[in-house]
């Protein structure tokens, strides 16, 4: 079984550290659009034209607004990268989240000024032209990569810093049959063994994929995870992820080496051939196929 580029990387969710990174984002582009409006209200005034600093406020705050609420979809879209195996399927990833990106700043941009200056009994043409959305698509490539590394760097530094949240907590107990314990900030979380059917890395944080669909992201290390569950067939496939062998239903060997895990869910995931010695066909209670 096959799935495409996204839907073979674990969904991510925010975690509330985002949130200072999310801010300091609405900072500095509520910063850059003021000034920008004002370099052009200026500028159109030294060409003999009227000093309409609204209407410049209002063509740069509207983009603006439009960017910030996609701040969200350029999260999600570096951290699949980040836990993509393949330089092939990064570049996918990022090359498919600037095009959502881009499409949805334009619309989102264009909507938005026709509807308040409707309001405001007024009309306006967004020009439609090759040249026109050419001129809007590379700059919304140049502000997604400016914010997507901005979040690359972001993450990785959390990843390299201490972390006093996970110091504090004491190891976590080795996993019985019957289940364990997930703690996320104040909250607990029993999981049954059963029901896991992947576990992957996201900087600081680990997210268990369960069997029916529920994902929980709590902060802790892989190497943590793994020997937490040693000893119950949910073993190493990749430096990024765990899988529980009990669940596969279909290995596809590649020529490289590599190979792929097919789960009793329908998820597809990827492994390396590292860790090929750690899948053996015959682990998985005969159910696993090569291909």
């Amino acid at each position: 079984m096959k799935v495409g580029i996204m839907n073979q990387i674990p969904p991510m969710r925010p975690h509330p550290a985002d949130r200072l990174f999310y801010i300091a984002v609405v900072v500095i582009s509520l910063g850059i659009g003021l000034v920008n409006a004002l370099s052009r209200a200026q500028d159109a005034l030294r060409q003999g034209a009227p000093y309409d600093l609204g209407t410049q406020l209002l063509w740069e705050m509207t983009s603006i607004l439009v960017i910030l609420l996609l701040v969200p979809l350029l999260l999600a879209g570096v951290r699949r990268m980040r836990q993509s195996p393949g330089r092939i399927r990064q570049v996918g990833i990022a090359l498919a989240t600037i095009a959502i990106f881009s499409g949805l700043h334009i619309a989102g941009m264009v909507g938005l000024r026709k509807l308040l200056m409707g309001l405001a009994g007024g009309f306006y043409d967004f020009h439609v032209s090759l040249a026109t959305v050419l001129y809007e698509v590379r700059k919304d490539i140049v502000t997604a990569f400016l914010i997507g590394s901005s979040i690359w760097l972001f993450d990785r530094s959390r990843k390299l810093a201490p972390s006093e949240a996970v110091s504090a907590l004491p190891d976590p107990a080795p996993a019985t049959p019957q289940g364990f314990w997930l703690r996320d900030g104040t909250s607990r979380v029993r999981v049954m063994l059963a029901d896991i059917v992947w576990v992957a890395s996201a900087g600081n944080y680990i997210e268990y994929g369960l069997a029916d669909g529920t994902r929980h992201l709590i902060r802790g290390t892989l190497a943590a995870a793994e020997g937490q569950l040693a000893g119950h067939n949910i073993v190493r496939i990749h430096r990024t992820r765990l899988a529980n062998l009990d669940r596969v239903t279909a290995l596809t060997a590649k020529p490289s080496g590599d190979f792929d895990l097919t789960f009793d869910t329908g998820e597809t995931v990827q492994g390396s051939r590292r860790y090929r010695s750690a899948v053996n066909p015959g682990e998985t209670a005969g159910r696993a196929a090569m291909a």
